[in-house]
């Protein structure tokens, strides 16, 4: 429609599409998290490298899906078993750590914590 009396599209009528669709992407991504941060505590799964801000720090590991428990070493000291397919609760760290899931066949995941002089 052309003339006089025609709705002109404007801008400002278009951003509100755009803004949801950027919305939207965002809001995709955000579970994303390839590096997981944290200030005082962090959660990872296995493959991953997180980091903490602060020492003493909470960090929690996703188990790998599976049966029954898998044990789980943190710079190859033994912490437990942990049921496979949860997030397992491993403690306050001091220093970074190595953490593996015996017998899960996955990579470690691993977790930078700041030395406090």
């Amino acid at each position: 429609m052309t003339g006089k009396n025609s709705p002109r599209r404007t801008a400002c009528d278009v951003r509100p599409a755009l803004s949801l669709a950027a919305l939207l992407a965002l809001t995709a991504c955000a579970g994303v998290q390839e590096e997981p941060s944290g200030a005082i505590a962090v959660t990872v799964k296995p493959g991953q490298t997180g980091q903490c801000d602060t020492s003493p720090c909470q960090v929690s590991l996703i188990m790998p899906a599976g049966s029954g428990s898998y044990e789980v070493t943190a710079n190859e000291v033994s912490l437990g078993s942990f049921p496979a397919g949860q997030t397992a609760n491993l403690g306050n760290f001091f220093q970074s750590q190595a953490f593996q899931v015996k017998g899960a066949g996955v990579p470690k995941a691993y977790v930078y914590i700041p030395q406090e002089p």
